[in-house]
Parts: structure tokens; sequence; C-alpha cells
């Protein structure tokens, strides 16, 4: 398999397949692809991996594509961001936030992430679960804006802002960190407490939220009272 990600604000990833290949994906997510690309629906793994996509933000049926001779599939991003590649490989799983799974070739395995620590999952901002991708191939991830990698050495700690990460390799570590002072807690409108990753690894940090640009808003939609 071969691909390639066009576009900037609004991407689209395109794979070209050879004979027999085969790519996952969720209901809804191929854009477009040639005739001879066959498509079958399932759970995928059984029941216990389907609910664990399903508690991971997915859903709990996939379809898989197979090419029938030499074929083309597009999946395009949801939201005004990025589309990242990633080969997986034993040792070399990554860790997503909530529904960044877009497509992956057919031996990448998605199931559910739980934190270690429960103060991460309760006021973290990615939620007690996120997405862990392991497997062999390579996979597709839509983030939210920009992305920003960093390389974290053993030990090394960046401290993010609700929401912001992204990705992470498995080989990190994600705890919360309370913001200092009650007069930062309740007037610096950051909130009350912050993501803390731990090297080793590398992480990828998205610049646009959905929840923050839903917050912002918000104002300005229609209500009932309107």
């Amino acid at each position: 398999m071969r691909y390639e990600i066009r576009g900037e604000t609004l991407p689209v990833v395109i794979c070209y397949l050879n004979d027999g290949e085969k790519m996952i994906t969720e209901g809804g997510a191929m854009s477009w692809m040639s005739p001879n690309m066959q498509m079958d629906t399932t759970a995928g793994g059984g029941a216990g991996r389907a609910l664990g996509r399903m508690f991971a933000g997915e859903k709990i049926f996939q379809n898989i594509y197979t090419a029938k001779g030499e074929g083309m599939i597009a999946f395009a991003s949801s939201f005004p961001g990025s589309i990242r590649a990633f080969d997986i490989a034993p040792g070399r799983e990554m860790i997503f936030q909530k529904s960044a799974f877009l497509a992956g070739e057919a031996g990448v395995s998605l199931s559910v992430h739980f934190s270690k620590k429960i103060g991460a999952g309760l006021f973290g901002g990615e939620g007690f679960i996120l997405q862990r991708v392991s497997g062999q191939g390579t996979v597709f991830a839509e983030f939210d804006g920009h992305v920003v990698e960093y390389e974290l050495q053993s030990g090394q700690q960046i401290i993010v802002d609700t929401g912001h990460l992204a990705a992470m390799t498995d080989s990190c570590s994600i705890d919360i960190r309370t913001v200092p002072g009650l007069k930062n807690k309740l007037l610096g409108g950051e909130g009350l407490f912050n993501t803390v990753i731990t090297g080793p690894g590398k992480v990828w940090l998205q610049t646009m939220p959905i929840p923050n640009v839903a917050g912002i808003l918000r104002p300005y939609l229609p209500t009932s009272n309107s």
C-alpha cells in the first residue's frame, strides 16, 4: 500500500492498494474509491473489541475494503485539521485521543486504553479512556487544527492544557497537575487541572480541539428563546 495526504485545513489521505490488500475504517469515513473496492462490514475481533472501540469513541462496527486488482480509496478529515500517518509494530504502539482513528491497514488493531491513574482520567481533559493502536501496519489519524510534535527524554515532562493532547507513543505516561494558587484557579481562565505527559517518547499536540471551538461558538448559536 502506498498513500498520499493532500490538502491543508481539510486534508484527505488517498490510498493506492495492490490486489488483495485491505483497509479498515469506521462507517462513513470513506470519501471516494475505485469501483473494484469490495466492502464488508464487521464487528472486527468479536464483541469484546467492538465494545472497547465504542468506549474509545469509535463505532462498534468497522468496514473492511479489499482491492480486487489495483484499487484506490480515499478518507477525508471530518473537521479542519491534520491527517498523520503512523507505522505501527510490536513495541511501537500509539495512544490517540478519542475519535482520532481514521483508517488503517488490516493488520492494525484498535482498542481501549485506560489511564493508569484515576486522576488523569477524571480531570486530565482527555477522559478516562483513550485509543490504543497496536498490531502491524500503517494507521491514519485525524487531529484538530495544526499539529506540533515534541520528543521527550526519559523523565522529561510537558504540561498540556485540556484537550490539546492529540497522540503520544505508548512509552509516555499521562497524569494531572492542579493549577497552583486559589487566584489562578478562580480567575486564570485555565481551569483547575492540566495534563502532564512524561517521557520517554514522542507527543503530538493539536492547536484547535473541537470542544474549545464549540465553547467559542456557543454564545453565537441561536437558542429557543431567540
